[in-house]
């Protein structure tokens, strides 16, 4: 059960940074586009900075949370086998393919800043 709480935390938490993150970004390209207009000056471009800021929140919290939730993984497998030495084969595929989805939801994540940086 801690499993899948901690799996799901480290979703939810992806989810709302890159929502809070991309308001940002929205809301720092709008006020550029209003400074912009009226001064017809040349500003840094904050818009980036934001961006990238996001980006390494939403991949840093989605890998933290993933090597937190392989870890114990790992430990319980380990533990399993040394318990059950008959049972290895089974419980080594099993942790594997639990290993490869929590793995699937940080690339998810690195798809999403990604998408952040490049297309919002």
């Amino acid at each position: 059960m801690k499993k899948v709480i901690s799996i799901l935390l480290m979703i939810a938490l992806t989810v709302s940074f890159t929502a809070v993150f991309s308001a940002a970004v929205s809301a720092t390209e709008q006020t550029a586009e209003v400074t912009e207009t009226e001064e017809k000056a040349e500003a840094p471009d904050n818009g980036k900075n934001v961006k990238a800021i996001a980006a390494a929140v939403v991949v840093g919290i989605a890998a933290a949370a993933g090597a937190v939730c392989m870890a114990i993984a790992i430990a319980s497998s380990v533990g399993a086998m040394a318990r059950q030495p008959e049972a290895s084969s089974k419980i080594n595929s099993a942790m594997l393919l639990g290993l490869v989805f929590i793995e699937t939801a940080i690339i998810y994540a690195l798809i999403v800043a990604i998408l952040i940086i490049f297309v919002l």
